[in-house]
């Protein structure tokens, strides 16, 4: 079908570079990137202008994202595709595990809570719908850390002072921080053991968008002493199919 739309695939192909960018770009490059003769992709960027998508920055000679763009991201947190498309999921990976499960997204330095799936007869968390707790403490949040880029990691925790404490708990400097997720990348998952409640501990992994950016994260939490740490990777592996499948429903690249 896309092949007989290709002036269609190549406007989305230009707004997918242009979203993955730090900042705005000179045509050259994006003509570059896309593998588009230049008289192409100046077309497609005059169109995405007059609708509002691109805004072109003629004293930079750069193309970035439009306010219409920015409408569209808008429009996605309205209608909360994240929720509704993993609240099945969860409460699917509820029933299987039988321990509660919850899917939360980054938002500064913070994770917030989107589904939270409570099992039946299992330790109340202090977690739910709507509440926000600091990302590096989570299992939740350092699978989405993790997944960042260095650069915008330095940003989120330019000093210790931004590494909040529950407890004396968790990493307390940013070398700290590093250890614990060069842990996570090495595992594959993500863990954190009574650093938010003593005695809860959570497995979670990053569920990927389509341009391999962590959207969001999914975790089973559990008490402690119902799970020995050996079989933590097989949480881990029932997990990530979870949020694999996530990943698929939302057009994302599971990896």
């Amino acid at each position: 079908m896309a092949s007989k739309v290709p002036a269609a695939q190549s406007t989305l192909r230009v707004l997918t570079h242009l979203a993955a960018q730090r900042g705005p770009i000179p045509a050259s490059a994006l003509a570059s990137a896309l593998d588009l003769p230049r008289s192409t992709v100046y077309q497609l960027l005059a169109v995405l202008v007059a609708a509002g998508f691109v805004v072109h920055l003629p004293e930079e000679h750069r193309y970035g994202l439009g306010i219409a763009a920015f409408e569209l991201s808008s429009g996605f947190s309205r209608q909360e595709p994240l929720s509704r498309l993993g609240r099945p999921l969860i409460a699917q990976l509820v029933d299987r595990l039988g321990e509660s499960a919850h899917l939360v997204v980054l938002h500064g330095r913070d994770v917030i809570y989107l589904v939270e799936e409570r099992a039946a007869h299992r330790p109340s968390l202090v977690s739910d719908v709507g509440v926000r707790l600091p990302a590096h403490l989570t299992a939740s949040g350092r699978a989405l850390l993790a997944a960042l880029p260095a650069a915008q990691l330095r940003a989120l925790y330019p000093n210790q002072a931004a590494l909040e404490q529950r407890d004396g708990r968790g990493p307390r400097t940013r070398l700290e921080l590093r250890a614990v997720l060069d842990r996570v990348r090495t595992d594959a998952y993500a863990t954190e053991n009574g650093e938010i409640t003593p005695g809860i501990a959570s497995v979670a992994l990053a569920v990927r968008d389509h341009a391999g950016w962590p959207a969001a994260a999914i975790a089973v939490t559990f008490a402690h002493d119902r799970f020995a740490e050996d079989r933590w990777p097989a949480l881990a592996a029932t997990v990530a199919a979870t949020a694999a499948e996530l990943s698929r429903r939302i057009g994302g690249r599971p990896r």
